[in-house]
């Protein structure tokens, strides 16, 4: 009987040690025997391909993304029973994915094409995984090779295109069964990644200015967020905080910061306003925005203070032009989909502040004291083409910000800040996270976190951000990078098949 099912076994198994390959524990190497050992099981049980890799998908999302369990549990008003049906139901979805590429592949292409043919099917499938339903593409394979030699061709094709690269070794190492395959496999991996450690040295983009930034942490707990008793405490949490960084070029609140609607926090704002210009630096807070005569709800950031270096007087009046309107929203968390069926069902569907409208999906830059930044709003940062949509040439940095205590203290928010700084390392831009309660953190163009916060704690940090001008070839190429690799396989397998 365990003989019988030691294939099913592994495959969940090596699926759900990819969790370790991803942040916080950054064990990159594993990603590739996780891999290659999922596809070998697979080609083993040929006549349940689709099944195979459904399991190989529980076992990856399972344990990677255990913490929406935590979210739905603990903020959603949902029985224990109910809200792991709701996270088998998510992992069951996602899982359709790696089933789809992996059937599809064995559909078409002997196993000994499987490191040309696979590729594309993957790529395929974490592109649909990316919009279908709005989108969920958390977890890619990608970046797991954040700090990995393959995180050289990053600023080329992007974590999609590292993606691929990741399928291609992981499929040739699960095929040994001799001396040429394992010479062929590893080939493959030794180029790839002496490719990687020399890519890894040059630099695309030109450093542009120094400026000084700091961000404030004010740790409110997720059960206060909204509650109106509340609000004042909170403002005053974060007015403490920037206390001590007037001194910057630059201040950042993080999601939602403000607890009142734009509307009626108009007296803390103008205050605000008046002390950043007074204080010749600009500071950015999200909050949002309510429009009482359409009934329409905006998660917006706002810049208070000086819009310019030479502004003569504070930037900030209400609907004020410098602002950015969130266009990728949280299904669930920020719209119910069917909503008028949905609503009455249970709490998780009935959250505060949860049918925002949507931003456009380009908007303009964030003007701050004479800074320029691209900015993104929580899950936004998962989305590059929506982050490249809104970079220009005068760029100089990226903002994300966000309120992660939706994941309590599981490995969401680091697995969060690697996003983050994958973003970073393909834009050739420094990211500066603000976050409620962690992982705040200064990111430079490199993907590297230069300073940070430590999680659940109530506080501020200051740090020079160089920003940079320029842009990387994955800026340029965006998508194109990696379906002309994987293309190129499938091509090359399509026509191999042929000739046999």
């Amino acid at each position: 009987m365990l003989k019988r099912y030691l294939p099913h076994l592994l495959l969940i198994l090596s699926g759900a040690s990819l969790t370790l390959a991803f942040a916080p524990f950054n064990m990159w190497l594993l990603t590739l025997p996780a891999l290659a050992l999922a596809v070998r099981q697979i080609i083993k049980l040929k006549h349940q391909t689709f099944l195979a890799g459904w399991l190989f998908g529980m076992g990856w999302f399972g344990a990677g993304i255990s913490w929406v369990h935590v979210s739905i549990a603990d903020f959603g008003g949902l029985p224990l029973i109910a809200s792991i049906a709701l996270m088998v139901a998510l992992c069951g979805y996602l899982s359709l994915y790696p089933a789809l590429a992996f059937k599809l592949t064995s559909k078409y292409f002997a196993p000994r094409l499987w490191p040309l043919a696979l590729p594309f099917f993957w790529v395929f499938a974490e592109w649909l995984r990316s919009w279908m339903l709005t989108g969920f593409p958390w977890l890619s394979l990608g970046y797991s090779q954040l700090y990995s030699p393959l995180a050289g061709f990053v600023p080329l094709i992007g974590e999609a295109g590292v993606t691929a690269l990741i399928v291609i070794v992981a499929t040739s190492i699960a095929l040994i069964n001799n001396k040429r395959t394992l010479a062929n496999a590893s080939l493959i991996t030794v180029c790839l990644l002496v490719c990687g450690v020399v890519l890894k040295q040059h630099d695309w983009v030109l450093p542009k200015h120094t400026y000084n930034v700091g961000m404030a942490q004010g740790n409110i707990a997720q059960s206060l967020r909204w509650t109106p008793e509340q609000d004042e405490p909170t403002m005053q949490t974060y007015k403490g905080l920037t206390e001590g960084l007037w001194t910057n070029d630059l201040i950042i609140w993080p999601e939602a910061a403000v607890p009142k609607l734009e509307p009626l926090a108009q007296p803390f704002l103008s205050m605000l306003n008046e002390r950043a210009f007074k204080e010749n630096t600009a500071l950015i807070t999200g909050i949002v925005n309510y429009n009482w005569e359409t009934d329409e709800a905006w998660n917006n950031l706002i810049v208070l203070g000086k819009r310019t270096p030479d502004a003569r007087y504070p930037d900030y009046q209400y609907f004020h032009n410098n602002r950015f309107s969130k266009h990728h929203l949280l299904p669930v968390g920020e719209f119910v989909p069917f909503e008028d069926w949905l609503r009455p069902l249970a709490p998780l569907f009935d959250l505060p502040m949860s049918s925002f409208s949507r931003g456009n999906y380009q908007q303009p830059n964030l003007q701050a004291n004479g800074i320029y930044l691209a900015p993104a709003i929580c899950f936004e940062i998962a989305f590059p083409n929506q982050v490249m949509a809104n970079l220009y040439s005068e760029t100089d940095m990226i903002i994300t910000v966000s309120n992660d205590a939706w994941f309590g203290r599981s490995h969401g928010p680091a697995q969060h800040l690697q996003i983050a700084q994958m973003r970073a390392l393909e834009l050739g831009r420094p990211v500066l996270r603000a976050t409620n309660n962690g992982i705040t953190a200064f990111i430079n163009h490199k993907g590297e976190v230069k300073s940070v916060l430590p999680q659940f704690e109530t506080a501020s940090i200051s740090a020079p951000v160089v920003a940079t001008t320029g842009f990387t070839p994955y800026y340029h190429l965006q998508g194109l990078g990696v379906w002309f690799i994987v293309i190129g396989l499938f091509v090359a397998a399509y026509i191999l098949r042929r000739m046999h």
